[in-house]
């Protein structure tokens, strides 16, 4: 099963500290061509990440809380 990156985004924890998230999807869709699994979190460095809702995180192996940063806005 390999993994492709499809998205990645900042997580803050209760100290301030940031963190770089990556998004992992299954790259090899199901027979029907749906891919049907959940997407992975990892932190650049390797670390799993379990997503509670779409704005919190945490990791799995401290179980240190993470919050989404919001989005960057353009000034334009």
């Amino acid at each position: 099963m390999a993994a492709v990156l499809v998205g990645q985004f900042h997580a803050r924890d209760a100290e301030g500290r940031v963190y770089s998230v990556h998004e992992f999807q299954e790259s090899n869709p199901s027979v029907d061509g749906i891919t049907g699994s959940e997407p992975v979190y990892k932190l650049a460095i390797g670390d799993r990440i379990r997503k509670i809702d779409e704005q919190t995180f945490e990791l799995v192996q401290s179980g240190i809380t993470l919050t989404r940063e919001p989005e960057p806005t353009v000034a334009s």
